[in-house]
């Protein structure tokens, strides 16, 4: 009796332990197609690898139907990298927005080609035959790399990483707010609107302090010595400023008083001149006589060239016409002087 009691209970024992057995095989074994994926999934942390050697890249998005449709063709690749000798990863734009920002992707899917550091953008379609050949005939050479400010490896293409990542996070508090939490739009935005403002305050705040940290305030008595010295120095140079001004007025006066001397001593020399002048001119009357006496024969010269250059001319009776009062006056005077320079007083 006790045998045929124990009987049912191993077998019950041994079947519950099958069933357990085949439950903990069965998520295993529905996981196996994943595991044998040789695909590589990229992040922020793991990036770097493809610095080395020869990869491709495709960036996608679960929600992405062309993303969707390149899958199968992308695994297809990957298993056939080790006899292309290339590596073959896969980037979420959606869980590494960092990523994403660092390539500058703006569409999806997105494909890309690194070589010892030196990425391409491939913008052929996804298919596996035109990867291979991609790769067997190294079309990448004709394609321009990404150098300078472009490429992934930049300071600046970190730099928008940085932004990236910062936008995913904020969006997917955004998120959180509106579909976990059930809070409004508009409500969110002004949270991150109040948020912004709070965190511009304290870096502002920040930046003061470490700037009141490494400046250096000098000792009072320095600063009031400072202040004198200051204070002296531009004392002095208001004298030298009156100073010069003072010597600009002097010689200004002096100017001016060699200028009413010179101009009195050339007018006192004016005179002198005059004074002579008149001088000699009392003192030899005849000049003047002998100017007069050449005015006139300078006069009658032109007439007695007209009586040579036409002799033939008959000569009409010309009526003489009366001397006026004024040429009378004028002989009386010639006459007087010419009397007198013959007969000089004793």
């Amino acid at each position: 009796m006790a045998g045929g009691r124990c009987g049912p209970l191993l077998t019950a024992l041994l079947a519950a332990w099958l069933i357990a057995a085949t439950s903990e095989a069965g998520p295993e074994q529905a996981a196996l197609p994943e595991e044998q994926s040789l695909v590589l999934p990229m992040s922020a942390s793991n990036w770097t690898l493809v610095m080395e050697g020869e990869w491709m890249l495709k960036f996608y998005a679960p929600w992405c139907p062309s993303c969707q449709q390149t899958d199968s063709e992308w695994e297809t690749f990957a298993k056939n990298g080790e006899i292309l000798h290339i590596n073959v990863g896969k980037v979420d734009v959606i869980q590494e927005p960092g990523l994403s920002g660092r390539f500058f992707v703006t569409t999806l899917p997105a494909f890309f080609h690194a070589k010892d550091g030196i990425f391409r953008r491939y913008r052929g379609p996804g298919i596996y035959e035109d990867l291979q050949n991609y790769i067997l005939e190294k079309k990448w050479q004709l394609v321009e790399p990404l150098t300078g400010w472009k490429s992934p490896a930049s300071l600046a293409m970190s730099g928008m990483a940085g932004l990236f990542s910062m936008s995913g996070k904020i969006w997917h508090l955004h998120n959180y707010f509106t579909v976990t939490l059930g809070i409004p739009a508009w409500c969110s935005y002004a949270i991150f609107v109040i948020a912004t403002l709070i965190f511009g305050l304290l870096m502002g705040l920040v930046l003061v302090l470490i700037s009141e940290c490494f400046y250096m305030p000098f000792p009072r008595h320095l600063s009031e010595g400072s202040e004198q010295s200051r204070r002296s120095e531009e004392a002095h140079r208001a004298e030298l400023l009156q100073d010069a001004e003072e010597e600009k007025d002097d010689s200004n006066e002096e100017e001016n008083k060699d200028s009413l001397g010179d101009d009195e001593e050339e007018k006192e020399d004016l005179g002198d001149d005059d004074e002579a002048e008149e001088e000699e001119e009392e003192d030899s009357p005849t000049t003047g006589v002998d100017e007069e006496q050449s005015d006139t024969q300078d006069q009658g010269s032109p007439r007695e060239a007209q009586e040579e250059v036409e002799p033939d001319e008959p000569k009409e009776d010309v009526p003489e016409q009366p001397r006026s009062t004024d040429t009378e006056l004028a002989e009386d005077t010639l006459r007087q002087r010419k009397s007198q320079h013959a007969d000089p007083g004793p």
